[in-house]
């Protein structure tokens, strides 16, 4: 065996080990000195210096998480003040949740429902769900501010510039979500396009054109109006009617959109629709309750699964097909209210929103639901 009092001295510090002695070693006493043997060397990593550096360690991996989370330093800041680099600060801090030294817990602050929210996006494989407050009930106007509020700052936070948004008609909560709209200094759209024809009645016809025309100036897009009924007496009438020119090229549009924003209606239609001269008659309703469909998005109705219900009425509807609206990428469906719940489900199955923006009430039973 070697000489032990002639072997360098081993530092061990982080697990680095480096050798201290040689400078002053000849070249000719260089050459002459060998490897730590195996068996020494495992004694020597035995020793209580070693268990004195996992100490030190521990003391540094605390001393950062204070520094950082109870101090409030940066961690430039806090490697300026130990000396280390920050990415070392980075991997400390890292160390310190992973040894149980660091617990990190988020608490929702009340009004917001973040693990609803997930519960749902898994649920149904959505892309994002935003869960309002709105209290149980059917909607009704505060109801429907709450959500188109939601809506809002859902899109105020999202849109960046250059999407082509489309958005239907004769919603009730859409308009909500226009009227709450706050818009930035500089322009974050380039089109908003009207999905369904939103010709009507004159009391109600403004409505729809508040919808397309108050969402593209807010956005500082273009608004692109889709000068048709959003459905006819016949299919005829809407072969005719689409072979037009000035309605051809609106109907184009829809298949270069990158977001849509639209409602989810009920078999019964809203409100505003009912007063638009858009509203499905009966005989329509009782075909249509006849090939159990529960809802629709944009007037393309769906049966409990999402499945598309074949009826006469979807060869009169004028507007964005079912295949150019499920190949748009960002699908934003806007509504609540415990009427809507079969319908909000099956607009989920099918494919035909993979955003939600609904309330509590529909959430809880959604994440329930078999």
């Amino acid at each position: 065996m070697p000489d032990v009092n002639r072997l360098p001295a081993i530092l061990v510090a982080s697990g680095a080990v480096s050798r201290t002695g040689a400078s002053a070693d000849t070249p000719d006493q260089k050459e002459h000195l060998q490897p730590m043997p195996t068996k020494l060397r495992t004694r020597q990593a035995s020793r209580p210096d070693q268990v004195q550096s996992a100490d030190e360690q521990a003391r540094l991996i605390t001393k950062v998480a204070r520094m950082y989370h109870e101090r409030g330093l940066r961690q430039s800041e806090i490697a300026d003040l130990l000396h280390v680099s920050q990415p070392r600060v980075s991997r400390l801090l890292k160390r310190a949740v992973e040894l149980g030294i660091v617990h990190i817990s988020v608490v929702a602050p009340r009004g917001v429902h973040s693990a609803l929210e997930e519960q749902v996006e898994q649920k149904y494989a959505l892309r994002e769900v935003v869960v309002a407050d709105t209290g149980e009930g059917e909607a009704n106007e505060a109801q429907m501010a709450v959500l188109g509020a939601a809506a809002a700052v859902y899109l105020q936070t999202t849109l960046t510039g250059g999407d082509r948004i489309g958005i239907s008609s004769w919603s009730s909560t859409l308009l909500a979500t226009v009227e709450a709209f706050h818009p930035g200094p500089t322009a974050v759209a380039d089109q908003v396009v009207q999905l369904l024809g939103g010709v009507g009645l004159l009391s109600a016809q403004a409505h729809a054109t508040r919808l397309t025309g108050g969402l593209a100036h807010l956005t500082g897009a273009t608004p692109v109006y889709l000068p048709a009924p959003g459905l006819v007496a016949s299919a005829s009438t809407r072969d005719a009617l689409v072979n037009d020119p000035n309605i051809a090229s609106v109907l184009s549009m829809m298949k270069e959109l990158t977001l849509v924003l639209v409602g989810i209606g009920s078999l019964d239609p809203s409100p505003l629709l009912r007063e638009s001269g858009n509203s499905i008659l009966e005989p329509d309703q009782d075909e249509l309750r006849q090939h159990d469909a529960v809802g629709d998005v944009c007037l393309r109705f769906f049966d409990a699964d999402g499945l598309p219900v074949a009826s006469s009425l979807a060869d009169r509807v004028i507007g964005i097909s079912e295949t150019d609206l499920k190949s748009v990428p960002r699908r934003v469906g806007v509504a609540g209210g415990t009427r809507k719940l079969s319908a909000i489900r099956a607009a989920l199955r099918g494919g035909w929103v993979n955003v939600l923006i609904t309330d509590q009430w529909i959430a809880q039973h959604l994440v329930d639901a078999d």
